[in-house]
């Protein structure tokens, strides 16, 4: 029998897609804030558990709390045996962490180990990831051959993104892993946007299996996508990035809308709720008129309208002031609302960027 592998966070980062699974033995609240890419939770203790041994540390004692913890530790890693593990073949090969790599992977780890499973641990816990995650957002965005597609409001930029992608061209797609559209009325149904933390771990995901040699198209984004921060390396990158611009008419524009935005459609209380965010900008007056269009089915007004009066002044202002290429950006003009076209405009992205 062996005992668990320590591995320095270098280490386990380079060889991260190597190991059958990651298992993060923190208690559940920690692991929904962030996780390493892919991980399982195996809590050794819960929300709860974890609070218990705390207080117990506080009023008694800390060898108080430690027995008392391994007692409940013990307990669960025989559950988890039985249950999450039952399946797991005997060259199974996991990673294990926690928050400092200290009792609770080791505990689970060691276990692991006795079993037979060839087990590593990372040394420092995820709170080592997090500071290697933080360090390589500051230091990998200058690395990356950007090209921003730029765009009014609706012109199609995500849906060419999704085209490049699929063509085999290499995607940053931000409002993707941030589960946002990326304006007021961008919060995706059924999708909570992630914590900071899990937003930036995404991104380090996807960001290092980027091709650093090739291009990397990516969307004009405002420093925030909802309300998950882009890192200020990376948002400097794109603004000095050169651009390729999307254009296309307002009924092209009001079409794809509805169709990005149908659960609005759906759902106008929804929609009423998120326009009276724009009160401060527009006015009663304003909104309520536009509530007015909602609520008779006049959509192709209502969005002609936001567009005009919202959408387009604020996009073209925060353009010209942040991405310092736009003024040189050639143009793509998307014909129509319907596949071919998008499909059209992406191959003449694709061929301008590369």
């Amino acid at each position: 029998m062996k005992d668990p592998l320590l591995l320095p966070i270098d280490e386990a980062v380079a060889r991260l897609d190597g190991f059958d699974a990651i298992v993060d033995a923190r208690s559940p609240s920690e692991f929904a804030e962030d996780h390493l890419p892919g991980a399982l939770n195996a809590p050794v203790l819960d929300d709860a558990q974890r609070a218990q041994v705390g207080t117990i540390h506080k009023q008694h004692s800390a060898f108080e709390a430690r027995r008392t913890g391994a007692a409940i530790v013990a307990r669960n890693i025989g559950s988890l045996i039985d249950t999450l593990f039952a399946d797991r073949p005997h060259d199974w090969r996991p990673l294990v962490y926690c928050w400092r790599g200290g009792n609770r992977s080791g505990a689970l780890a060691t276990v692991f180990a006795r079993i037979g499973w060839r087990t590593s641990v990372i040394d420092g816990g995820y709170r080592a990831f997090r500071r290697r995650v933080l360090d390589d957002l500051d230091r990998w965005p200058a690395e990356l051959r950007l090209r921003v597609l730029a765009g009014r409001t609706g012109t199609g930029k995500s849906l060419v993104l999704q085209r490049l992608a699929a063509a085999g061209a290499q995607v940053l797609d931000l409002e993707a892993i941030a589960c946002h559209r990326g304006s007021v009325l961008g919060p995706m149904p059924d999708a909570p946007q992630p914590s900071q933390k899990g937003f930036e771990t995404s991104l380090w995901d996807a960001i290092r299996r980027l091709d650093r040699t090739r291009p990397v198209f990516v969307e004009s984004e405002s420093r925030r996508v909802g309300r998950c921060h882009v890192p200020d390396a990376l948002i400097a990158t794109m603004r000095s990035a050169p651009c390729i611009r999307l254009d296309a008419g307002v009924p092209v524009r009001a079409a794809l809308l509805l169709r990005e935005y149908r659960h609005f459609v759906d759902d106008p209380a929804l929609l009423f709720e998120r326009l009276e965010r724009l009160v401060p900008l527009h006015g009663h007056r304003q909104i309520e008129a536009w509530k007015a269009m909602a609520d008779s089915g006049n959509w192709e007004a209502f969005v002609e309208s936001m567009l005009a009066q919202h959408y387009d002044p604020a996009y073209d202002r925060s353009m010209k002031r942040n991405y310092l290429l736009i003024d040189e950006a050639q143009s793509v003009e998307l014909a129509a609302a319907d596949e071919p076209a998008l499909d059209e405009a992406a191959r003449r992205v694709l061929a301008i960027g590369q």
